[in-house]
């Protein structure tokens, strides 16, 4: 039986601007649904969000909710009063009523992984805090919808997994928007996407989406060929290279653990990087390979409370090639580490060498680059003309709507204000920008925040072919696995760790290094232990005829469980059954997940009878 349903929307219409954002719109929340929402910037995400909560008006269509039910979300904006602490702004969320001591233990147990003071000034805070302080409130009011819009952004790892941990455990439906893949296949156990001005629900989470999505495209495709000329250039603009920029990366991301393995079996170099060196005495080859070093580099700022170390004595080389993810908690020194580097910032002691031929491109998360008054033509082509001209001599013209829609624009929006734009789609519009001209030392400072997926997948492309210095500040698990080679974590303190690989390299090593001693024995000179002695002859091993009937079964009940997959799987590749029968799509959910524990099940027992048959017939 279906579980209940919390919200509905029904043949929902809503444009913006005269323009159609959704058309025939339909969509059911259910109890304990863990969702995670997902499609293009621009496609409607927080329009969702905001449609769920109902504070929009629709153009057609119905808005059902359960009566009574409450739903708590965090907005990518943040409204405060800012003479209340953090403490008294989390709890301004729930009623009077609802302030209870409990919930203000509650309070203070989201607030500290956090990383956040509950006494600390909300106008005191930066916009990274204020968005933790924000997801603090929604999480404690615990609604029967939570709605979390990029919650990780501005999250390091320790308060990603914390996260992670709470959402796993509640008990409440939840809907997130998030680019964090690896976030998103830990939470999530049904997939909403957006394409098209209408939702596709994948049965599975996030861990499945993308090969669930890749059949989806390929049949529509087959569906297109016969199709119209303007109609198919639509498809390739909207959906057309997702399949195949996926099959590359694929690709490219072996070809990443192939170099990683060659830089690993170099240690003797990597661990230099981390040791003192003498530029003075290198030879001219060696250091014309240097882009920037670090010397017994110290760096502190003082508050009025007291002194806080950055950097202590620091030593680090970074050659030509190099392509480094850092990571670490806000505020261990990640940001001040890119300032020394490019120069906005000088060390209180030793020296940053650069060298001198090198060309720094600087993605900044804040976006001062851009001009919200400006056209996004007009930001591609700053001094006129129809053409973005790329590479370091500008020698290379591209026609401006051409290399528009190689960074997923519409063409027909080059004319629209950047201001026009969502948080993700500006993301997009400086990346297109960056990479007119991106020297020879890429910086890229959380560059995946409020990118949709598939911009993600283009954005490791482009790393894929730079020939540059890459440095990547990210929290992103997953989009560090798949752009770097090499960790600097900065674990706070002044310590700076160098790891080879990528986030999973490094948390393997750092699991590795935390697992606790093996125990000793507490007996000191303590005896061996005795081993007994061995019968002349084991008893034999017999396979019992329970046994034997059940191993001759298994092969028929494994080939009837797969067909049944294979059956489940096909109705659920059927887009409209989700919106057409709900009921017959829930029930199909629930059956594909217990069909394949039952698969598991029998393959391991058939597994063990098989073993336990060969072993009875060679005694």
């Amino acid at each position: 039986m279906a579980e209940n349903v919390l919200i509905s929307l029904e043949d929902v219409r809503l444009t913006f601007g005269g323009k159609p954002l959704f058309e025939g719109l339909k969509m059911h929340i259910c109890e304990g649904d863990k969702i995670c929402l997902v499609g293009k910037n621009g496609a409607g995400k927080t329009t969702l969000m905001r449609l769920i909560i109902g504070n929009l008006e629709l153009d057609g269509g119905r808005r059902f909710a359960m009566p009574g039910i409450t739903i708590g979300y965090l907005a990518q904006t943040v409204a405060h009063i800012p003479t209340d602490t953090v403490h008294q702004f989390v709890m301004s969320g729930l009623k009077p009523e609802d302030q209870t001591e409990a919930k203000h233990h509650l309070a203070d147990m989201a607030i500290t992984p956090l990383d956040l003071n509950p006494d600390s000034l909300m106008g005191t805070l930066s916009g990274g805090q204020l968005r933790r302080a924000a997801l603090a409130r929604a999480l404690i009011a615990e609604p029967d919808i939570l709605l979390l819009d990029e919650p990780t952004n501005h999250l390091d790892l320790a308060a990603i997994e914390w996260l992670e941990q709470y959402l796993n455990a509640y008990r409440g439906a939840l809907v997130c928007v998030s680019h964090d893949r690896a976030f998103l296949a830990a939470i999530s156990r049904k997939v909403f996407w957006i394409d098209a001005g209408m939702i596709r629900v994948c049965p599975e989470g996030y861990r499945n989406f993308e090969a669930w999505a890749e059949q989806i495209v390929e049949h529509e495709a087959r569906a297109l060929q016969n199709m119209q000329k303007k109609l198919a250039a639509e498809v390739d603009w909207t959906q057309g290279g997702v399949t195949g920029r996926r099959k590359r990366n694929q690709r490219r991301l072996g070809e990443l653990y192939k170099l990683r393995e060659k830089l690993k079996a170099d240690k003797a170099a990597y661990n230099q990087r981390m040791q003192k060196i003498d530029i003075e005495n290198m030879p001219p080859a060696q250091a014309s390979k240097i882009i920037v070093e670090f010397k017994h580099v110290d760096k502190s700022f003082t508050t009025s409370e007291r002194e806080i170390p950055i950097l202590k004595d620091f030593n680090l080389r970074i050659v030509r090639g190099d392509r480094i993810g850092i990571l670490g908690k806000n505020g261990s020194g990640k940001s001040t580490f890119i300032k020394l580097l490019i120069g906005e910032l000088e060390p209180d002691a030793g020296r940053v060498f650069r060298g001198k031929t090198i060309e720094i491109a600087y993605f900044d998360q804040n976006r001062i680059q851009l001009n919200p008054k400006k056209t996004l033509w007009d930001t591609l082509c700053p001094n006129g003309g129809d053409y973005v001209f790329l590479g370091k001599g500008q020698e290379r013209p591209q026609h401006v709507c051409g290399y528009l829609k190689s960074f997923l624009f519409d063409p027909r929006n080059a004319r629209d204000r950047v201001e026009t734009l969502s948080g993700g789609q500006q993301n997009r519009l400086m990346l297109a920008k960056l990479m007119t001209n991106p020297g020879n030392v890429l910086i890229l400072d959380e560059p995946t925040n409020d990118l949709d997926m598939d911009t993600l997948d283009m954005l490791q492309e482009l790393l894929s072919e730079y020939e540059g210095t890459l440095l990547i500040v990210s929290h992103d698990r997953d989009f560090l696995d798949r752009t770097v080679t090499e960790v600097l974590a900065f674990e706070g303190d002044t310590k700076i760790e160098g790891y080879m690989g990528g986030y999973s390299d490094y948390h393997a090593a750092k699991k590795k290094l935390l697992a606790p001693p093996p125990k000793k024995s507490s007996q000191k000179n303590a005896p061996a232990p005795v081993i007994a002695e061995q019968p002349e002859s084991a008893p034999k091993i017999k396979l019992s005829g329970k046994h034997k009937h059940e191993l001759e079964k298994l092969p028929e009940r494994i080939a009837a469980l797969e067909q049944e997959i294979t059956t489940l799987k096909d109705t659920l590749l059927d887009v409209d059954l989700y919106t057409s029968d709900p009921e017959r799509f829930d029930n199909a959910t629930r059956r594909f997940a217990t069909a394949q524990h039952e698969l598991e099940v029998a393959e391991s027992r058939w597994l063990e009878l098989e073993e336990l048959r060969q072993k009875a017939e060679a005694k």
